[in-house]
């Protein structure tokens, strides 16, 4: 039986398919997401999405879809479910299926007349290709199958309109057609397998509506452009359809389908899932290695990165991949600091904790892979660069005061990972002395260090010494009350904040944390006493007057929710550190316990894979993109940590 698999009960339900999403992708950037039935709910879903290396190497959605239509004795079956202004579903296409799996690739069983057929979607690993593979039965009649494209030519966060600058010509190819809506885009192909007719009748469908983006407060309706319909016999044969952004040899379609399907990772338990969900956040493209943040909208994020990666490579036997990534975001850095979002002109350097995190992910992999020296050698310089950068000031008034702690922010600034604004105004103004940036500055020290000395390196041991010698009694006295018991989210000048917030978890699982093992422990249980929730740890205690449960709304209103006690699973990285620290004899079932809270996940919202957030109210439901990096690699990490410690 499959781990990831619905019948027709819940296929043909409606409300029960578009409420369950999938994303497939290559190693390339490129990928197709949308929902169970093929309801695209999103702007963001699409059939073949890539990046366009002349729009800045933005995501573009191409082809948004298809009609596909099988005709049985020229009687039609529309295979589409697609949804107009209104809320008006037609056609319904999930009528026909049977069934739903994807321990390897999604299938998809149907039921048209009297015979069943099958179709499978599988992306190249190496390409922009998408190759969808359909098995029709010998014992079929007289059987074809119709395929017209819908395209947009679009980036993701855009919608498109009907207009009159399409070009709508196309190009022959062998078995296909390719088209190129507008200058500057790569053109993409359409080719089967087998003898093709096309008849070019372009036009456009009007109103298309996502659901999700009306939810959300967005618009949600736009034009979609049919350029016209591909013909092909179906009776008793395996057909391919290959969609890329170049043409390919059709008489090798079907061999490199069958080659693509031998090397995927299966989803066949828990475990294969994360992998496999891991593995498509890394994209190689024009000489870089990054990793995608989340889909199906989020690109390259600086702090994101380093959270992941080593959840993403480490617990999966990849070292090497650890040091690709890490190698191309050090390429951006700039004045200490990596950028948040953007790559070179567009890089926005807005992160007060992406180095920090930085050193920290250096710190796992060094004592992972015990190459200490190594690690110096290879990154000592950068670290070095980083540390002076803090220590003597560097952009958004990021700087370290004369009692050795890290200062950062200033009015509409917002450089911690609680980064939501509305109006201009960030809704957790945390200007001032972070806790967890104060206590990730200290363990980046002490972690450069405990390196040097290793390597001998005299000159760094002189100098950076005497910055921390004081610092855990500097760290006390600015953010632990006794009264309260537990940290203060942030100190500026003569205020505390007290708010029961996750970053002083953070602050308590570093292994360099400046607070004893007593204030560890309070911190903890403050913790799972307040934040702990069964998908991930709330961003504010439910005592707070502020506090905002559910995760809803326009973007004003999502964004006043999103760390003001929606849940996250990445901090759950922190809390695996934390427990297995403070209480190493009992942490094992802890953990375990809230890791195989996640197995459900695998069968909702994003299938076999992680979302971003989840209320902070039961019952916890999953929100924000279907599939976050450092929600999957905090998983892994724990999955990790669990089997070390056994």
């Amino acid at each position: 039986m499959s781990y990831i698999a619905f019948d027709k009960e819940k296929l043909v339900n409606i409300n029960f398919a578009k409420e369950r999403e999938i994303v497939r992708c290559s190693r390339t950037g490129s990928f197709a997401t949308t929902t169970l039935c093929g309801l695209n709910t999103r702007k963001y879903h699409g059939l073949l999405i890539t990046p366009q290396d002349e729009f800045g190497g933005e995501r573009h959605i191409l082809v948004s879809g298809l009609n596909e239509n099988i005709v049985v004795n020229d009687m039609d079956f529309h295979l589409a479910v697609r949804q107009y202004k209104g809320g008006v579903i037609d056609p319904k296409g999930n009528k026909y299926l049977q069934k739903f799996s994807a321990d390897s690739v999604p299938v998809y069983d149907y039921r048209v007349g009297k015979f069943n057929f099958r179709k499978e979607l599988l992306f190249q690993h190496d390409a922009d290709r998408l190759i969808i593979k359909y098995t029709f039965p010998d014992d079929a009649d007289e059987v074809a199958l119709q395929v017209e494209p819908l395209l947009a030519f679009r980036n993701i966060h855009q919608l498109t309109h009907a207009n009159n600058d399409v070009h709508t010509d196309y190009q022959t190819v062998e078995n296909g057609v390719g088209f190129c809506m507008y200058n500057g885009y790569t053109p993409v192909y359409f080719q089967f397998s087998e003898a093709t007719i096309y008849e070019h009748h372009p036009d456009w469908y009007y109103n298309i509506e996502y659901e999700e983006e009306l939810k959300r407060g967005y618009d949600g309706h736009e034009d979609l452009w049919r350029p016209g319909t591909l013909t092909v016999k179906a009776s008793g044969k395996e057909l391919y359809l290959c969609i890329g952004t170049e043409p390919v040899k059709s008489s090798k379609i079907a061999a490199l389908y069958e080659k693509e399907a031998a090397q995927h990772t299966p989803r066949y338990n828990f475990a294969s899932c994360l992998q496999n969900a891991a593995e498509q956040f890394i994209v190689k493209r024009n000489g870089r290695t990054d990793v995608i943040a989340g889909y199906p909208w989020f690109g390259r994020w600086g702090r994101d990165t380093f959270i992941a990666l080593p959840g993403l490579t480490l617990p999966l036997g990849k070292a090497k991949l650890f040091e690709e990534v890490a190698d191309t975001m050090i390429a951006d850095l700039k004045d200490g600091l990596f950028p948040n979002i953007g790559i070179g002109s567009d890089a926005a350097y807005n992160s007060v904790d992406a180095p920090l995190w930085f050193v920290r992910a250096l710190q796992i992999y060094s004592d992972n892979t015990g190459k200490h020296k190594k690690v110096w050698t290879k990154y000592g310089e950068v670290v070095k660069k980083i540390l002076t950068a803090y220590r003597n000031g560097t952009m958004s008034h990021i700087r370290m005061l004369d009692n050795g702690l890290i200062y950062a922010g200033g009015p509409g600034l917002a450089l911690t990972w609680m980064d939501a604004i509305v109006d201009g105004r960030p809704v957790t103004p945390r200007t001032g002395c972070q806790v967890e940036i104060n206590a990730l500055w200290y363990n980046a020290v002490k972690f450069g260090l405990d390196l040097a000395r290793v390597s001998k390196d005299k000159e760094f041991l002189t100098e950076w010494e005497p910055v921390v010698a004081d610092f855990p009694n500097v760290f006390k006295d600015t953010f632990w009350s006794k009264e309260m018991g537990y940290l203060a989210d942030y100190v500026d000048g003569d205020y505390k904040n007290f708010q029961v917030r996750p970053n002083m978890l953070i602050a308590a699982s570093l292994p360099f944390s400046p607070i004893s093992e007593r204030l560890k422990q309070l911190v903890l249980k403050r913790v799972m006493e307040e934040l702990l929730v069964d998908k991930g740890i709330r961003t504010l205690s439910p005592k707070d007057p502020e506090y905002k449960g559910h995760y809803m709304g326009t973007q004003a209103e999502r964004d006043a929710a999103y760390h003001q006690g929606t849940a996250w699973p990445w901090l759950l990285f922190p809390l695996t550190d934390c427990l297995l620290h403070v209480y190493p004899d009992s942490a094992h079932d802890v953990l375990n316990r809230i890791l195989y809270h996640f197995d459900s996940c695998m069968s909702s919202y994003g299938l076999s894979t992680v979302a971003e957030i989840t209320d902070g109210d039961p019952p916890f439901k999953p929100n924000g993109c279907i599939s976050q990096a450092w929600s999957v690699a905090a998983l892994l990490y724990m999955k990790w940590k669990i089997e070390q410690a056994k």
